[in-house]
């Protein structure tokens, strides 16, 4: 019968899944990268780096893929541009929101989080003294979040985020 070969049905299974995994490696190998950048490049040093490589290791990621990243954030390997950025702004009702986010491009990622606390009745705050003060300056209570599954965007966060405070 055409169309009907085991080998097909293993491929796509098989493709689907190595999808999924790629998408979890390339996060980890950022998050990695970074860590790597902003302290030590041992992990007996570096905090960050080491539950950033047990999270990796946790997910079955190759020990050439933990190395490659760790080179990469250190310098020593091809060069790292990833950087974390920090933004600080308002949602509906005068909600302090931080976000942290990690790009390789400053210009785009100020856009799309500008687009998405304009899109949803917020505001980023201001760098200078004008104005209220900023988001960091008034939180005093720190709830971390973290986005699981991988899909999900920022845009969708914040829409959670400001549904939930109106």
């Amino acid at each position: 019968m055409a169309g009907h070969s085991h080998w097909a049905g293993i491929k796509h299974k098989k493709g689907k899944v190595d999808k999924q995994r790629s998408k979890i490696f390339s996060k980890l190998s950022k998050e990695i990268t970074v860590a790597a950048k902003l302290g030590d490049k041992d992990p007996a040093m570096n905090p960050r780096l080491r539950s950033a490589i047990q999270a990796a290791r946790f997910a079955n990621m190759p020990k050439d893929n933990i190395k490659r990243a760790i080179e990469k954030g250190s310098g020593t390997g091809e060069t790292g541009a990833l950087e974390e950025i920090i933004f600080e702004g308002y949602g509906p009702g005068g909600v302090a929101i931080l976000v942290e986010t990690m790009s390789d491009n400053r210009n785009r990622t100020v856009s799309d989080v500008r687009h998405a606390f304009s899109k949803f009745g917020g505001n980023l705050g201001l760098s200078s003294g004008s104005g209220p003060p900023l988001a960091a300056t008034v939180i005093s209570l720190i709830t971390f979040v973290q986005i699981f599954p991988l899909e999900a965007s920022c845009r969708a966060f914040l829409c959670f985020i400001f549904a939930h405070f109106e």
